[in-house]
């Protein structure tokens, strides 16, 4: 028998100005499953590919056909011009299957989503340690740090330096078009026994959902080297979960490489739970 995709769709651009398409999974011309494959441009730099929904009808599974079908799909998106190819696995019963069929055809995970039902109540933060609002002061000096991490996180992906740079540059611009004032936007300062120690960036209305309802999504959180190592980085993340409860918000979010080991124990040991498996692979 012989397992093909068909288009279901034209392609179709994306908000990115990348480009998709839908394909549903057929064995002889008869549909079994479907899958959605999405690619896209980084200023420039390694185009990747994204291959999301793959999913086989239950009385076709255990037969390989996932398999070829994932393959399927990275040709269309070497035929894109991808060098990269990314797939995205949502928790639930399927997932352990998905990842094992990832992991045989040389994917690795490399981050996470992660999300929280936040309790009742505030969290206490220690004694001596409280937040403030970023001033206008302290913007600049602080968008300047992000743009500096963000260029270097692109560099890791293959990007050249000067595209890192522009990519990281444009991506902040957009997430905050009114800097202090974009809308949903909270920018937080720690503070520890009279010393600056950090920072949370998050949004309040992040787009996103945790089941039916709205997820406040944490962009970044930063201790200063100098004072790592001292429980910074939980203060933080109680902060953050303050801020959503004062506006109402019941649901907390963030992306966490998986490989960044200290950084996943904690968001576990806080309650949060890994909602979604972004893996890579080199085409």
């Amino acid at each position: 028998m012989t397992t093909t995709l068909r288009p279901l769709t034209p392609e179709q651009p994306t908000p990115d100005g990348g480009r998709g398409r839908l394909f549903a999974v057929c064995v002889n011309g008869r549909p079994v499953g479907r899958v959605t494959v999405t690619a896209r441009a980084d200023a420039g730099g390694p185009r990747v590919g994204t291959i999301t929904a793959l999913g086989i009808d239950r009385p076709d599974r255990g037969r390989g056909r996932g398999t070829v079908a994932a393959l399927a799909a990275e040709e269309v998106l070497r035929g894109w011009g991808c060098t990269r190819a990314r797939a995205e696995i949502e928790q639930g019963p399927d997932q352990p299957g998905a990842l094992r069929l990832a992991a045989a055809l040389g994917y690795t995970v490399s981050s996470r989503y992660l999300a929280k039902q936040l309790p009742d109540r505030l969290p206490e933060l220690p004694p001596g340690v409280h937040g403030r609002p970023l001033t206008a002061a302290e913007f600049d000096a602080w968008l300047a740090d992000e743009t500096r991490h963000s260029t270097d996180r692109l560099i890791g992906r293959g990007l050249t330096p000067g595209q890192a740079g522009t990519a990281a540059d444009a991506a902040l611009r957009s997430a905050l078009p009114y800097g202090l004032d974009s809308p949903h936007t909270q920018l937080r300062l720690l503070r520890s026994a009279g010393a600056d120690v950090g920072t949370i960036w998050l949004s309040a209305n992040s787009g996103r959902s945790f089941g039916a309802a709205p997820l406040a999504w944490v962009f970044s959180i930063r201790v200063a080297p100098e004072h790592r190592g001292h429980g910074h980085g939980r203060s933080l993340m109680l902060l953050a979960e303050r801020e959503c409860l004062d506006v109402g918000v019941r649901q907390l979010g963030l992306n966490v490489d998986a490989d960044n080991v200290q950084a996943n124990a904690l968001y576990q040991s806080l309650g949060y739970l890994t909602t979604r498996h972004i893996l890579d692979k080199e085409l």
